[in-house]
């Protein structure tokens, strides 16, 4: 049974979750069996990590596993934490502002100059079947100006923020899962951002100002889609959502910018604690969290906290109290769990309304978090942009 906490903390039941996904790592549990389980299980890179494991053993094992089965060459364990190579393990100290092209129906990618950055900067977007014929009656490809179009049919955007590790393989996962949804009628038209956060920048500026990874989302490429593509140019019609540090980007840069991101969609988020330590945290990423503790927040312990959720809700506690949407959710076998529920307890103090759910049996896995949600989701999605449903919008 899924578990589910509404604002006032009360423990309810929904039924049974249509959980076919990879089981709880941390109990040895075996691995799934279809193969699009596998991908879920396996194949997390853009959207963060994959299961912690208890063992060194069982990652051994899923290595084993896959070459035995002589899965395709693509599914690289680019997700998994304690057994990567050096050059996942430690990223380039050279800044990697433009990311090679993924590929996926309906997926483009684009770039766009950053100021903030000195440089161009690249990211994906998933474009509705809708969004194009709507606008000629024909498959529109590139990055064209929306000017063009201005008259046509208007969307919702979900800005997706992906996890530790840079990103790009989880993403053809996630355009498969949403375009189905869309396509089926399950979930809203939306246009889907995926922007490059680098390999750690924990979507905020780095202290030395190296890294101005906050200032790139929310003032430059905000704005950029909104006049490059038929955006509802509005709050109500934008989401921001991500997993583990994208969950964690989410939660900072929707409480702050509450006047531009309507809801908020906080899923296996990390770092959730009030301070942050190389020791704590999930297992195997002691020298990560070292390194982000170091080149992100300058070795600060106060500059992390000003950065932090816990902060900026706050300071903004009246706002996100009146008018925005808010969940966090997170798999039962999640080390950050108990992080997630402290956070959880904290909003409820402020008298902040959201929605928390533990599903049980998932360990931090994106995939397997989001269809564990079943229907649900697509209930959230649908209640999240009905409120940008406007006269040039999206319709229902």
């Amino acid at each position: 049974m899924r578990q589910h906490w509404n604002t006032v903390g009360r423990r309810g039941s929904d039924g049974a979750s249509d959980n076919w996904a990879l089981p709880c790592v941390s109990t040895g549990s075996v691995l799934p069996r279809s193969n699009s389980a596998l991908y879920a299980g396996i194949c997390e890179g853009a959207v963060g990590w994959l299961a912690y494991p208890a063992e060194d053993r069982l990652e051994e094992m899923i290595r084993q596993y896959l070459n035995r089965t002589a899965m395709v060459t693509g599914l690289l364990l680019t997700g998994c934490h304690s057994t990567q190579t050096t050059a996942q393990e430690t990223p380039s100290t050279t800044l990697q502002w433009i990311t090679p092209a993924v590929s996926a129906p309906r997926l483009r990618h684009c770039t766009f100059y950053s100021a903030a950055a000195e440089s161009d900067v690249s990211y994906h977007i998933y474009i509705p079947e809708l969004y194009d014929k709507e606008a000629t009656g024909q498959v529109i490809t590139g990055c064209s100006p929306a000017s063009a179009r201005e008259e046509t049919e208007r969307f919702p955007v979900l800005f997706w923020l992906h996890g530790h590790g840079g990103g790009l393989n989880g993403i053809p996962y996630l355009v498969e899962y949403f375009d189905s949804a869309i396509r089926t009628g399950e979930m809203p038209p939306v246009l889907i951002i995926f922007p490059n956060g680098l390999f750690e920048s924990m979507w905020c500026n780095s202290k030395d100002g190296r890294v101005p990874m906050e200032t790139i989302v929310v003032e430059e490429l905000v704005p950029h889609i909104d006049s490059t593509f038929r955006t509802i140019a509005s709050r109500e019609a934008r989401l921001i959502e991500g997993f583990s540090m994208g969950g964690y980007g989410a939660a900072r840069l929707g409480f702050r910018y509450h006047d531009i991101f309507g809801a908020v969609s906080i899923l296996g988020a990390g770092p959730m604690q009030r301070e942050f330590s190389p020791s704590v945290g999930p297992s195997g990423m002691t020298l990560s969290r070292t390194r982000v503790l170091r080149d992100i927040y300058g070795s600060d312990q106060e500059y992390f906290i000003t950065q932090s959720p816990w902060m900026l809700a706050e300071q903004n506690t009246f706002p996100l109290s009146s008018n925005s949407h808010l969940r966090i959710v997170i798999g039962e076998c999640d080390e950050m769990l108990s992080f997630n529920r402290d956070f959880c307890s904290h909003l409820m103090s402020l008298g902040i309304p959201h929605t928390f759910e533990v599903l049980p049996d998932i360990g931090h896995n994106t995939m397997a978090l989001l269809n564990a949600l079943g229907d649900s989701n697509w209930e959230f999605y649908r209640d999240v942009f009905s409120a940008g449903d406007s006269a040039d919008g999206w319709q229902q």
